[in-house]
């Protein structure tokens, strides 16, 4: 994958970028833990960024729950709901865009993202992974699966990747990792939770690695936004 796109603006001597809170959307699955962990790192100004929207396509997901608890809309939004995989493309695209949303966050999100949605927000949708990619990647590898296939193989050393997403699951350029040893009496519920713990440290690390490397809104859109 290239490298994302950097937001320029006008020459005006230097004074055309302004630091800015990045405008968020969290897609999740499941239960949610990593949205509580860059919500909880945003709550004690440790990072720079806003969750303007979460969203989720299992109904019963408790992120969307995490999400209605401190004010933030939460959205169920599937393929099922939507009526087909056009109108789920086309509505998910429609919702990033209406809450102006800078990165796109997916923490546990099992779906893969359109690539109509890909393609407009190039460079600016990262995922998190619980093995050190590009190993154990791909489709199939997701949840216990992963843990289960490290501990198969013998691995001495798993993690966590948090990498940008491109129109294959798994595949787009890596952001951050983190190492984790695979320890002798591991089973794959204990290799997921002590991964789980670094995940909740990598996610919001990165988030603010990409709003220092790879981000900068131009001062006059935060003027008229």
């Amino acid at each position: 994958m290239s490298q994302p796109v950097r937001a320029m603006a006008p020459n005006d001597g230097g004074m055309g970028f302004q630091p800015m809170r990045l405008r968020l959307a969290i897609l999740a699955s499941g239960s949610g833990t990593n949205l509580q962990a860059v919500l909880d790192q945003i709550a004690e100004g440790k990072l720079a960024a806003d969750v303007a929207v979460v969203i989720s396509n299992n109904s019963d997901s408790q992120a969307l729950e995490r999400a209605r608890k401190v004010g933030i809309e939460a959205v169920h939004w599937s393929e099922k709901k939507a009526g087909s995989p056009a109108q789920f493309s086309s509505g998910l695209l429609e919702m990033l865009q209406h809450h102006r949303i800078d990165l796109v966050v997916l923490a546990g999100y099992m779906k893969l993202v359109p690539i109509e949605v890909v393609r407009a927000f190039h460079g600016r949708i990262i995922n998190i992974h619980p093995a050190l990619l590009p190993k154990y990647g791909g489709p199939g590898f997701y949840g216990m699966r992963v843990h289960e296939a490290v501990i198969a193989a013998g691995e001495k050393q798993s993690g966590a990747t948090v990498h940008f997403v491109d129109a294959e699951y798994d595949h787009g350029s890596v952001l951050m990792q983190r190492e984790v040893p695979v320890l002798p009496n591991d089973t794959p519920a204990t290799l997921r939770d002590r991964i789980l713990a670094v995940e909740h440290e990598l996610l919001p690390a990165a988030i603010a690695e990409f709003a220092a490397k790879y981000w900068q809104r131009p001062k006059s859109q935060e003027m008229h936004p």
